[in-house]
């Protein structure tokens, strides 16, 4: 486990990544993972992206500021098994699209959460994060878009070197490709994508591989 690292200041806010391990379970099949947890704010309120794994490490990072929503980017356990307890923990509610209910049932079999929609906007901080809701690595995988900060939240569905993957139940490789060309790849080329797992990147230094990873299938 890490404590959270500032890796820009940006629009007067601050993005802080906490790090935390765990287990992602699917299908049958348990791997161990690295998670990127993201906290978005100023000294005195936050938002959390994707509460893996640890909410004991994440409310410390978080401090005594405010917690206006844990928002997940999408259902699958290793970004969704801290979130109610973190939520619980900070009073704050927990956002979640809900095509990924089942997702979330699986794990959180009677705690609620509040949807999460394509286009909503989320203020926090005098600021707001742009919901897009972008499927395929699951149905109701979404991204976080922070314009005044150049910045977008892409959870899973993508990485430094590509898609997130596809190849387990509930996702389709399509889909999750149309998602990344028409919502992702319209955005400004500078804009830094802060991924689920690993390093960061960016929408221009992704762009130009699109058709490889079409070529590659997955």
């Amino acid at each position: 486990m890490s404590a959270a690292t500032v890796v820009a200041e940006k629009a007067g806010l601050r993005v802080e990544r906490v790090v935390t391990s765990g287990t992602f379970s699917l299908d049958g099949g348990t791997w161990d993972v690295d998670n990127n947890v993201w906290l978005i704010g100023t000294d005195t309120e936050v938002i959390v992206v994707d509460a893996a794994h640890d909410a004991a490490t994440i409310g410390e990072a978080v401090g005594g500021r405010d917690v206006t929503a844990v928002i997940c980017t999408h259902g699958h356990n290793d970004h969704i098994n801290a979130a109610a307890e973190l939520g619980e923990n900070l009073y704050a509610p927990v956002l979640l699209h809900p095509a990924d209910t089942m997702l979330w049932r699986a794990v959180h079999s009677d705690r609620p959460f509040m949807s999460l929609d394509d286009t909503q906007r989320i203020g926090f901080a005098g600021t707001h994060l742009n919901v897009i809701h972008t499927p395929g690595h699951s149905p109701g995988s979404v991204c976080l878009y922070l314009p005044e900060a150049n910045s977008l939240f892409s959870g899973d569905t993508l990485f430094s070197g590509g898609p997130g993957a596809t190849g387990r139940s509930h996702s389709d490789f399509p889909t999750i490709i149309g998602s990344i060309r028409d919502r992702i790849l319209a955005l400004p080329a500078d804009t830094h994508v802060y991924t689920g797992h690993g390093d960061s990147t960016s929408v221009g230094g992704e762009a130009p591989y699109l058709e490889d990873w079409i070529a590659r299938g997955h």
